[in-house]
């Protein structure tokens, strides 16, 4: 696997390891975890697989070699030779899911605090990382491709100091000085005050309060907890923990030093509780409202004055009884990577470095990790694993890539794989869970959360597959409807689906995000693009068995449409909030309305979107779009067209009927004329996006929909390049 970027002149000047002696462990739920071994002779006995030395950026000596494809299905033939031989022993497809900067301060700060020795090879590697993607300015953002932020350097900054380097490097010279342009640590967002607060590297005096009180409330209460979206209320809820306690790592010679390095002005002189709402311009995303800052106001007096200790303790005990559901309902492997760092630390306080329960969730922690060739990375989740296989069933299936035996045999090893990983426990009301049995996770099993485009895309898959005569029916018509039951459940009054659960409250809480950086995080919103996932599983389903809950599936479908046509904009787009943005959104939207025969030829909102990505074509043949389209709202491109976001316009020309085939046939030339000699094709942009602000990277989307696009073009208008 190509870096995403590398700083030669940089890295060169601290340690680096030998990458040939590091090996992915799969755990028997598919958890994903790095280990480095000893010696020369452990690597000997235990030889580098294709997959492995493909993510750690070594020689593919064994790689496939190929002429230019000269039809579009040799080359989705291609690039399924390459992406097959990554495939694991188990089914699945890993993925290193990077991008953001603010994951890996939350898991070092974890493991320092609680002075818990670095597994080898963590050290030398995540410094090599947060060295390959410093900024030229000398600092990090709140993502690899974004500018320098207080946030992402003020941590960054401390985790490279933790791990060993000295404060007169030039590179930790060079952070600092942009640090200090940016104004100091003074200038946190919320997030970023909170973790040097448990480093004590920061007086909790300056934090805007997070009272655990507040899970006391009656669930009703509009403002309740439970009715956030569930990764804000299971990172506010150990942040309550231990703000309500206000626990703090001991001062130690280091914590001395950070103290002096990280802000202009002398640690000792500020007084902190004048600097709750400093925030950096160049961090602020969205800004306090008056709202907001009246409640602080008030929590503070509280907090000062008024708050006795039988309600503090109270608060504390109620948050810790809700940090236990959370870790025993995942396995200790929690929701998120920040969750998981900051229940790892709630732990620590509350039973102990020798409590079983602090050993499991430290040790659940090294799931998130990956590393590749410019280093260690945390991920933005603990993989993607149920995600990457369904859609590459889908794309094998749909480009009829299963007539080979060869790939069968894949396809078989990825459908168990999807039958073992399907929830089979309840975990509804436990900790503010929604029904979780028959879904499908994100990640794995353990992780155990209910996904609403995940479980459509994994029982669309499943249902795929199981209908071609070909193939066995591992997963249970009962157990498929159990999945059907939970899609049923997750509509919004709008008729649209969200992500996780449905909308517990309305929109207005949004004027109490505290979180500065990130938008649109308070509640759970509806999606175009989950939308179209449960729509394309339960018109699957029905073709499938077309008796069970027929006139609730076909109304539940109807509706769902309804909001999809709705969510149009008036220039035929749609916004996409889970990837890159206007042409992912799109593949999805005309793929649902396509189910009721509404095309090009027929429906003026197929030919709305239709025209809307056609005026985006470059002369290539691609499309471009950029991370910055999420941000921003309107569509913006990168410097040269991208396969990935090719794919998807191409798609959803293809899912409208777009009549006129050159258009799409200059695109498919652009797929097939970036393809490497060995099948692949190279990483040159980040994919995904969420919370409107932070960019992350799918690196397997480049395959499965470029191999999607080029046999669905082959099956729908010939599989042939025409010569102009």
């Amino acid at each position: 696997m190509e870096p995403c970027r590398t700083r030669p002149e940089w890295s060169k000047t601290i340690p680096k390891l030998d990458k040939r002696l590091w090996r992915l462990n799969i755990g028997p739920d598919a958890g994903e975890s790095w280990e480095y071994l000893s010696n020369e002779e452990e690597a000997k006995a235990r030889p580098l697989s294709f997959a492995e030395k493909y993510f750690l950026g070594l020689d593919l000596e064994d790689a496939p070699k190929f002429q230019p494809a000269k039809t579009p299905l040799e080359s989705a033939v291609h690039g399924y030779e390459f992406f097959r031989r990554l495939q694991l022993n188990d089914g699945h497809w890993a993925s290193p899911y990077e991008g953001p900067m603010f994951l890996l301060p939350g898991i070092v700060f974890s493991f320092y605090i609680t002075q818990t020795p670095f597994p080898r090879g963590w050290p030398e590697e995540i410094t090599q990382y947060l060295v390959n993607h410093t900024n030229d300015d000398g600092g990090w953002g709140i993502h690899t491709e974004g500018a320098s932020t207080v946030f992402g350097t003020s941590l960054n900054y401390t985790v490279l100091r933790i791990l060993g380097m000295k404060r007169d490097h030039p590179i930790a010279v060079r952070a600092r000085a942009c640090l200090h342009k940016l104004g100091g640590a003074i200038a946190n967002p919320h997030w970023g005050k909170f973790w040097l607060a448990t480093l004590n590297c920061y007086d909790w005096k300056g934090m805007n309060p997070i009272p655990p009180e507040l899970w006391l409330l009656p669930d009703w209460v509009p403002i309740h907890p439970g009715k956030w979206w569930c990764h804000v209320r299971q990172v506010y809820l150990p942040m309550g923990y231990l703000y309500g306690e206000q626990l703090s790592c001991p001062i130690n010679t280091l914590i001395r030093e950070l103290r002096e390095e990280l802000y202009v002005d002398d640690y000792k002189s500020i007084d902190f509780s004048k600097h709750r709402n400093t925030v950096c311009e160049s961090d602020l995303y969205h800004p306090h409202t008056t709202i907001l800052n009246s409640l602080n106001w008030l929590m503070d007096k509280y907090f000062t004055f008024l708050r006795p200790q039988w309600m503090r303790k109270l608060g504390t005990k109620k948050a810790y009884q809700l940090i236990q559901i959370e870790n025993e309902n995942t396995d200790y492997a929690c929701l998120g990577p920040v969750n998981a760092a900051m229940n790892t630390l709630c732990v620590y306080y509350q039973e102990g470095p020798s409590s079983k329960a602090f050993q499991k969730i430290i040790r659940r922690l090294h799931e998130f990790m990956w590393v590749q060739p410019e280093g260690m990375l945390m991920r933005g989740t603990n993989g993607l694993q149920v995600w990457e296989a369904s859609f590459t069933l889908s794309a094998l299936a749909d480009s009829r890539l299963y007539e080979s035996k060869i790939y069968r045999k894949d396809m078989i090893n990825a459908l168990k794989f999807l039958d073992r990983q399907q929830i089979r426990n309840e975990y509804a009301g436990k900790g503010y869970r929604h029904n979780s049995k028959g879904a499908w996770p994100f990640s794995n099993i353990t992780q155990g959360y209910t996904v609403s485009d995940t479980t459509s895309e994994a029982l669309r898959a499943v249902l795929t597959v199981q209908s071609l005569p070909e193939f066995e029916k591992p997963v249970s018509l009962s157990r498929l409807k159990e999945a059907v039951d939970v899609l049923l459940l997750m509509q919004n009054k709008n008729f649209g689906f969200a992500s996780y659960e449905p909308v517990r409250a309305g929109e207005w809480l949004e004027h109490l995000n505290p979180a500065e950086v990130f938008g649109k995080i308070m509640v759970e919103y509806s999606y175009p693009e989950c939308t179209t996932s449960v729509v394309l599983a339960l018109r699957e389903f029905t073709r499938y068995d077309d008796s069970y809950r027929r006139e609730e599936i076909e109304q539940t479908i109807q509706d769902a449409l309804s909001f999809v046509i709705n969510s149009q904009q008036p220039d035929g787009s749609w916004y996409g909030s889970w990837a890159i943005c206007f042409t992912y959104a799109a593949m999805f939207a005309t793929d649902s309305l396509a189910t009721v025969g509404r095309c090009f030829e027929n429906c003026d909102i197929q030919r709305k979107a239709c025209e809307f990505l056609l005026s985006k074509q470059r002369s290539d043949g691609g499309w471009s779009e950029s991370y910055m389209a999420c941000v921003t709202g309107y569509y913006t491109e990168t410097d040269s067209s991208l396969v990935t976001q090719t794919s998807w316009a191409l798609l959803a020309l293809m899912h409208a009927k777009y009549p006129h085939r050159k258009p799409i046939e200059r695109g498919i030339q652009f797929i097939m004329k970036s393809q490497a000699g060995d099948g692949s094709w190279k990483q040159k942009s980040i994919e995904g996006i969420f919370n409107k602000s932070v960019a992350i990277a799918y690196p397997n989307y480049k395959f499965y929909f470029s191999i999607h696009a080029l046999g669905l073009f082959a099956r729908q208008y010939g599989n042939y390049i025409s010569e102009y």
